[in-house]
C-alpha cells in the first residue's frame, strides 16, 4: 500500500520501492557513457558508468515487484550484490545490502524509519572498503544520509525529502574535486559519486511525473554520449579488476580482507559469510582465486582487463573495437598489438567457477583435471558479459566486431548476438558478431585477418563481408591423445568410446563447413596420428596458397615442435602462433593432444 494524502507520499511499500529503483537505474544506464568519461579514480579505466549500469540493470531484468517493502529491499540487495561490478558497483550494492539488513520486517516504511535505515546503512559501506577514501561515493552517500536523518521529523513526505536532499547531493558531489587531487587535476567530479547522484535524480524525476506506464515502456534506454573533454591518462598499477562471489565462507572478514590486500589494492568486501562479494585490483587473478576457493565456494568471478580498458579511453589505435571469447587461441602479443578485448568462457569444477585463461591457467587446469572427483563442465560466456563489454566500447569506438567460437559448439554466439542488439539499440553504434564456425586457432586466424584489415583501413562493412570467405578458407586438424575426455565431456558416446578404446583407436578430428566436430581419420598411436594430420594438410594445400597457420597443443610442447618443423617444410612460413590451447577446449581433449589451424588465400 502506498499512502498518499492529497498527493503526498507518506509511506513507501515494496512496489513503490521497486519502481523508484527502476527509475534511478534508467537514469544511470542512460548516463553511463558520461560516467565512463570522467572515471579517473581509483583507476582511469573508463568503466564506472558501465559497471554501475550493469549493477542496476540486473534488478530491472531479473526482479518483479512485491507488496512488502522488506521483501523487495532484500531482493534488490541480493540482485545488486550478485551482479555488482567494479569498485563503485560493489559499494552501491553494499549500501542496499545494509539498507535491507537495517529494515524491520514491514510491508511499508515511513519517512522517519527510512531515514534511520539509510543512516545505519552507511556503516556497511565504510566497513566494506579496506582503505576508505573521502571525496568519493562514500562521502556523498554519507552526507546525504546525515541530511535525511537530521531532517526526518520536519520533512512532510518522501517527495519533499528527496527534492530537498538533492541540493546536498549536488554540493557534496561538487566538493569531491576539492578532496581528491586526481579529480582536481582532471577538472572532474568523482564518477561513482556522480552515479549515485544521477540515481537519486532519476527517482526524483519519476516521483514528480508519476508516469508508471512510460517507465515500464522504456525498456531500452538510449545512451547519452558525452561531449569530448580531455582527461589526463594515468598509469594503471594493477592489470585486472577482479571480483568474485564466495558462498559459505569459513574465514572471518578481516582474514579475507588481508588476503585481498596482499594481492593488490582497491579491496572491497560486501555481504556476509553466507554470500560475500569481493573486489580487488591485482596482477594475479588466478593465484588469488585459487587462494579464495579454499575458504568457500566461488560461484562467480569477473576479471576486467584495466590496461585494455584504459587503452580504449586514451590510446585507441583504430576506430573499430575487436572482441573475442577466450576459446580463440592466438599469441598474447597479437591481442596486445591490436587491443583485442577477450571475454572468458566459464569452467566449473563442482560448484567452483573459474574464468578460462584468466583465473585458471592451463597448468592449473590439467593438474585439477587429473585429481577432480567430479568431471568439470564449461558454460558459455553469458549475455551480460557481452553487454558490459559492448556498452563500454560503444562509449569510445565507432563500431565493434566480435568473433565467437562456432554456434554449433556453444551458445556463446547467441549470447553475443542478443547483447549486440541490445547495446546497438541503446548506443546507436554498429556491433557485428561473427560466427567463426571454428574454435581455437581457427578463430585466432580469423581474428588475425580481421585485425590486419582494420589496420589497413577497411570499413566495418567490408570486413564483415570478407570474413565469410576467410571462414570458408579455414581448417582445423586435431589429434587427440586419449578419447577418455571426449567420453567424459559428452562429445563421444560411451559405447563408441568403449569400442575405440578396445581397438586402441584415437580419432583425428576436424570441423565441417557448419562448424560441427567430425571425425577426419583414425590413428593407432601418436606417431601415426601426427603423420596422418600432415598428410591431410598436404592434400588440403594442393592447389592452394597458405595465408597463415597456428600450432596448438594441450600441455604437449613436443608435438608443437614437431608440427612447427613439418609445417615450415610444407609452407616455407613460420607459424603465426604456437599456443597451449584454452582450458575450455582441453576439458574435452585432455592433456597431450595437438592440432594445426590453417587458413588459405
Amino acid at each position: 500500500m502506498i499512502t498518499y494524502n492529497n498527493g503526498i507520499l507518506r509511506e513507501l511499500d515494496g512496489r513503490r520501492l521497486y519502481y523508484t529503483f527502476m527509475a534511478g537505474a534508467r537514469k544511470l544506464i542512460s548516463s553511463q557513457a558520461e560516467l565512463n568519461r570522467i572515471n579517473v579514480f581509483p583507476v582511469n579505466d573508463g568503466d564506472t558508468g558501465t559497471n554501475l549500469a550493469a549493477t542496476t540493470r540486473a534488478v530491472i531484468e531479473s526482479l518483479l515487484p512485491h507488496r512488502s517493502y522488506k521483501v523487495t529491499a532484500e531482493r534488490i540487495a541480493e540482485a545488486v550484490l550478485l551482479n555488482a561490478r567494479g569498485n563503485s558497483g560493489i559499494i552501491f550494492a553494499q549500501f542496499f545490502y545494509g539498507l535491507s539488513i537495517e529494515t524491520a520486517d514491514i510491508k511499508s516504511i515511513t519517512l522517519s524509519e527510512f531515514a534511520e535505515s539509510v543512516k545505519r546503512a552507511v556503516r556497511y559501506i565504510y566497513e566494506a572498503v579496506t582503505n576508505p577514501v573521502e571525496g568519493t561515493m562514500l562521502t556523498v552517500i554519507r552526507e546525504w544520509a546525515d541530511y535525511i536523518y537530521a531532517g526526518r521529523q520536519k520533512f512532510t513526505d518522501f517527495n519533499q525529502m528527496l527534492i530537498s536532499s538533492y541540493e546536498v547531493l549536488c554540493r557534496s558531489l561538487e566538493e569531491t574535486r576539492l578532496k581528491l587531487k586526481v579529480l582536481a587535476k582532471n577538472r572532474v567530479v568523482d564518477a561513482g559519486a556522480k552515479g549515485f547522484v544521477l540515481f537519486i535524480e532519476g527517482i526524483i524525476e519519476f516521483i514528480n511525473n508519476r508516469n508508471l506506464k512510460e517507465l515500464l515502456r522504456s525498456r531500452y534506454v538510449s545512451l547519452q554520449l558525452p561531449s569530448p573533454e580531455e582527461i589526463i591518462a594515468e598509469e594503471v598499477k594493477y592489470r585486472f579488476c577482479t571480483e568474485a562471489v564466495i558462498k559459505n565462507v569459513s574465514a572471518e572478514k578481516e582474514v579475507v580482507k588481508k588476503i585481498l590486500s596482499d594481492f593488490g589494492d582497491s579491496a572491497v568486501l560486501a555481504g556476509s559469510k553466507n554470500m560475500m562479494r569481493i573486489h580487488v585490483h591485482t596482477d594475479n587473478p588466478a593465484d588469488l582465486i585459487f587462494r579464495l576457493k579454499d575458504l568457500g565456494t566461488v560461484t562467480f568471478q569477473k576479471a576486467d582487463d584495466m590496461v585494455r580498458q584504459s587503452d580504449s579511453v586514451f590510446r585507441r589505435k583504430f576506430p573499430v573495437a575487436l572482441v573475442v571469447d577466450s576459446t580463440c587461441d592466438i599469441d598474447g602479443s597479437f591481442t596486445e598489438k591490436y587491443q583485442v578485448h577477450i571475454i572468458p568462457v566459464n569452467i566449473h569444477f563442482g560448484d567452483n567457477q573459474f574464468l578460462d585463461k584468466v583465473t585458471i591457467r592451463p597448468e592449473q587446469f590439467y593438474s585439477m583435471l587429473e585429481s577432480a572427483k567430479e568431471y568439470p563442465k564449461s558454460s558459455q560466456a553469458n549475455e551480460a558479459a557481452f553487454v558490459n563489454t559492448f556498452s563500454h566500447l560503444a562509449s569510445y569506438y565507432d563500431s565493434v566486431i566480435a568473433v565467437t567460437l562456432s554456434e554449433k559448439l556453444s551458445g556463446t554466439w547467441q549470447s553475443a548476438v542478443k547483447a549486440a542488439r541490445k547495446v546497438s539499440r541503446e548506443s546507436g553504434k554498429q556491433i557485428s558478431v561473427i560466427n567463426s564456425r571454428g574454435i581455437s586457432g581457427m578463430a585466432g586466424l580469423l581474428l588475425a585477418r580481421i585485425a590486419e584489415s582494420v589496420e589497413k583501413g577497411h570499413s566495418h562493412q567490408e570486413i564483415v563481408r570478407m570474413a565469410e570467405k576467410w571462414i570458408d578458407n579455414s581448417r582445423l586438424f586435431i589429434r587427440v591423445d586419449t578419447i577418455k575426455y571426449l567420453i567424459k565431456g559428452g562429445r563421444l558416446s560411451f559405447m563408441k568410446g568403449l569400442i575405440a578404446r578396445l581397438l586402441n583407436i584415437n580419432p583425428l578430428l576436424t570441423l565441417d563447413k557448419d562448424g560441427k566436430v567430425t571425425v577426419l581419420d583414425k590413428a593407432f598411436n601418436r606417431s601415426s596420428g601426427l603423420e596422418k594430420i600432415i598428410k591431410h594438410i598436404r592434400n588440403h594445400l594442393t592447389g592452394r596458397k597458405t595465408w597463415n597457420y597456428i600450432i596448438l597443443h594441450a600441455n604437449n610442447p613436443g608435438d608443437a615442435g614437431w608440427y612447427t618443423a613439418r609445417m615450415k617444410e610444407l609452407t616455407g612460413m613460420d607459424p603465426l602462433s604456437v599456443m597451449n590451447i584454452s582450458p575450455v577446449i582441453g576439458l574435452h581433449t585432455g592433456s597431450g593432444g595437438s592440432a594445426v589451424a590453417l587458413m588459405t588465400e
